[in-house]
């Protein structure tokens, strides 16, 4: 709440008391998305350090301010001189004005996307901007607005008031209360009070932060937040008479714990993400490995066709046989054109692919499993070891179990002139056609990568790109053989086998046509073809 409405009502006037007969000294710049203006009284100083980023937009005051000799430069000159008669917070919204005895004013904007500061050195000179890209802000003007009567509540739009009464709108606050405000009403039964009892308690919390008690630093969602209410994890606590010292140390520690929360966040999300993928995954191995396992095989249809040799007239385009597996009649479909013997020989192969393919589903089943597992098991290590409370630790921790953070495919997909995927990050390269596949393995492939291409037939070259010291994991080569089969001949077949090998064992002989290649050492690998458009499992 250190930019809501309430908070900067509370800030203004005690920046009033603070800064009335001060003068601006300097007003400058050395970082980006930061304005420092420094005032003095002749005996005194005090420090403005206003952040203008849309991750973090802030008043910060410290007490001291050492100006870098190098990268800073001057801003507002006009402002330079001019002494502070007012600070006044504009009603209901995210604004705080400096008001100077000349009839100039500094407005801080701080609204969370797109926060600005605007200087005019008299109410009808042009503005002057910090960001100049936002030239909307030249004609902000603070909006007259009427805080609504206790009896009723108003909706939660952020640009306009209403007058429903409580009933009819039981979740929802005036626009200024923003989020903590609803949070603590709800930890204290608002939602299943009374209409009645909903009006008292929103009147209640209107009158803690009209003129609060305290200000709280608190620990809430992983974020370090300012608060006119308890809520979360309680760090340090000011009186309600000072919320300048409540900034003042409030701006310092968010910025310093931000790094440590936001990548918390994302490494929470990843092993979520990475958990929830692998059971998708194993659960689908085993409705496949049970399909597989309750429909009569390749292999016994063969075995029935053989058995029954003698029985099936020529031309036949099917045959009833009865099962000696089950004593039940069966009912064979044959091809009119193609001795039995042949079609037998067919699907014993089949049925040598499918037992292929059942020990495959049954080692990735073990294998997604143990990868979820292990997710959740991360995920309640960072729960429980206290250092990972402090950012080193984290990254250590995170470096040690190989999750740190890599480019996003999207990024590589605006460099690369491939189809680009990630996997574990690893990125795997796709080609686009002939031409674009002799240019992955010859001039973008190191020898070290992994090439794979479906076997027999044309299809894509597919690049695994290695990362030093980091042998690739079998379930991203089974990605990229998937997406070697998918981008292939063999697209619609059950499975499909796919050639791996280093690149360095990868040639192309003279004359040979593009996307033509010669493989010197490979493995084979079977694997369904996988779309990568639908839902990486």
């Amino acid at each position: 709440m250190h930019t809501n409405y309430y908070f900067l009502r509370q800030l203004a006037p005690a920046l009033t008391e603070r800064l009335r007969g001060y003068r601006v000294a300097v007003c400058f710049t050395q970082e980006k998305d930061e304005l420092v203006i420094g005032l003095t009284n002749g005996t005194a100083e005090f420090w403005l350090k206003a952040q203008l980023g849309a991750n973090f937009p802030a008043l910060a005051l410290p007490e001291t301010f050492q100006r870098a000799r190098a990268n800073s430069v001057d801003l507002f000159p006009d402002m330079l001189g001019e002494q502070v008669e007012t600070v006044a917070a504009w009603p209901q919204d995210r604004v705080v004005q400096l008001n100077f005895r000349s009839g100039g004013r500094l407005v801080f904007k701080l609204y969370g996307p797109r926060p600005n500061a605007i200087f005019r050195a008299a109410p009808d000179s042009k503005a002057q901007l910090f960001h100049q890209k936002l030239l909307a802000d030249a004609d902000l003007r603070p909006q007259a607005q009427t805080t609504p009567p206790p009896s009723e509540t108003p909706n939660s739009s952020e640009s306009a008031q209403s007058d429903k009464p409580v009933k009819s709108a039981v979740q929802k606050l005036p626009p200024p209360l923003a989020d903590l405000p609803l949070r603590y009403l709800r930890e204290n039964g608002y939602d299943l009070a009374s209409p009645e009892t909903k009006t008292r308690q929103v009147n209640q919390v209107l009158a803690q932060l009209e003129k609060p008690a305290h200000y709280y630093l608190i620990q809430l969602d992983g974020r370090t937040r300012l608060s006119l209410l308890p809520l979360g994890e309680v760090l340090e606590t000011f009186a309600g008479t000072d919320p300048v010292a409540a900034l003042r140390r409030f701006v310092p520690m968010a910025l310093g714990r931000r790094a440590l929360e936001t990548e918390t966040k994302q490494l929470r999300q990843l092993l979520e993400r990475r958990a929830a993928e692998a059971d998708t995954a194993a659960a689908h191995a085993r409705q496949r490995l049970h399909a597989l396992a309750h429909e009569a095989g390749y292999r016994h249809t063969a075995d029935l066709i053989m058995a029954n040799l003698h029985a099936i007239p020529v031309g036949a385009t099917q045959i009833e046989v009865i099962d000696f597996y089950t004593n039940l009649p069966r009912l064979i479909k044959l091809k009119r054109t193609e001795k039995p013997q042949f079609t037998a020989e067919n699907l014993y192969r089949k049925g040598k692919n499918q037992q292929i393919e059942e020990r495959q589903l049954t080692e990735r089943i073990a294998r997604r499993e143990a990868e979820a597992l292990s997710a959740l098991e991360r995920l309640e290590d960072m729960d429980t070891q206290p250092a990972l409370a402090e950012l080193r630790g984290l990254r250590t921790w995170r470096k040690q179990h190989g999750l740190d953070p890599t480019p996003t495919a999207a990024k590589a997909a605006t460099e690369l002139p491939f189809k680009v995927f990630e996997d574990r990050g690893f990125t795997i390269l796709v080609g686009r056609n002939a031409a674009n596949n002799d240019l992955l393995t010859q001039k973008y492939a190191h020898k070290d990568d992994l090439w794979l291409h479906a076997k027999d037939v044309t299809g894509s070259h597919v690049v695994i790109r290695h990362r030093a010291g980091q042998p690739v994991p079998e379930p991203v080569v089974e990605h990229a053989a998937m997406l070697a089969g998918w981008y292939s001949r063999r697209q619609h077949d059950t499975l499909c086998p796919v050639t791996v090998t280093p690149k360095k064992f990868v040639r192309k002989p003279k004359g040979a046509l593009p996307g033509q290649v010669v493989v010197e050492r490979e493995r084979v690998v079977l694997v369904k073809p996988g779309n990568p458009f639908e839902q990486q499992q």
